[in-house]
Order: structure tokens, then sequence, then C-alpha cells
């Protein structure tokens, strides 16, 4: 069994929820979301483009969520996308994660699985279980 966490190859939320955060975070406001890739809600709020739709999907998401995914923006993602706790990451559940999960037809997490993961450690698997950088 695998050590790393799933959330790191799911890309169950990022097919899921809305991805809304203030407009600077943007590269055209100062920050490092590729502004090619978002969307304006308001005069203060983006979204990532393709999740401001009833069936949401991230523009940044590559491969098919369940399986092997990956962020095509990893380390410019937006606030909402970095606050967004790893279902089982230090003993919490996130709900959120298992709503988006089951809406794929995923098993939830539960905080008592056998992964175990850090935040560094599964940051630092991207590139080995994320699909390769066309």
């Amino acid at each position: 069994m695998s050590d790393l966490n799933p959330c790191m190859s799911c890309g169950a939320c990022c097919a899921y929820f809305r991805v809304s955060f203030y407009w600077a975070e943007a590269e055209d406001g100062g920050g490092s979301v590729p502004v090619h890739l978002t969307e304006p809600l308001t005069p203060f709020l983006r979204c990532m483009s393709g999740t401001n739709q009833r069936e949401s999907r991230c523009a940044a998401l590559e491969g098919s969520p369940g399986s092997a995914t990956r962020c095509a923006i990893y380390e410019n993602r937006p606030s909402p996308c970095r606050e967004f706790a790893m279902s089982g990451e230090d003993g919490q559940v996130n709900e959120a994660c298992n709503r988006a999960r089951a809406r794929y037809g995923l098993p939830p997490l539960y905080k008592d699985m056998l992964f175990h993961t850090s935040l560094e450690d599964a940051t630092a698997e991207l590139s080995r279980v994320q699909l390769p950088v066309n």
C-alpha cells in the first residue's frame, strides 16, 4: 500500500468546486496565477476558468478525476487551492473532499486511513505520481 495521500492524484475537488479568489492573486494584479486561466466574477473577485458553471472543472486540471491527475499551475495555484486541506492530513477528515469524491463515485477518505504523507513530502512526490507535462 502506498503511503502517498490519495488527494495528490485525485483531482475531484478541482472538478467539483468553484475556485474564487481576490483578483490581485492573478499575474496582472501582481500575483502568480496565470491570468489567461481566470475569469472575472465581480470587480474584486476572479475564479479559475471552468469552475463557475454547473459542471465545474478547473482549466488547470489535467487528467481524469479519481485517477492520475495533475495541476498544470501547482506552484502558482490560488489561495483556495493552497488552503484546501488534504483529507486525512493531521488526522482530520475534509468533508468537502468527500463530497467531491462522491460526485465521481470515489470512496470517502477517513482520518484513520493508512497514509502518512506530510504536505511537504506529498508535494515532493507530485512529479512522480501525476501525469507528465506535455
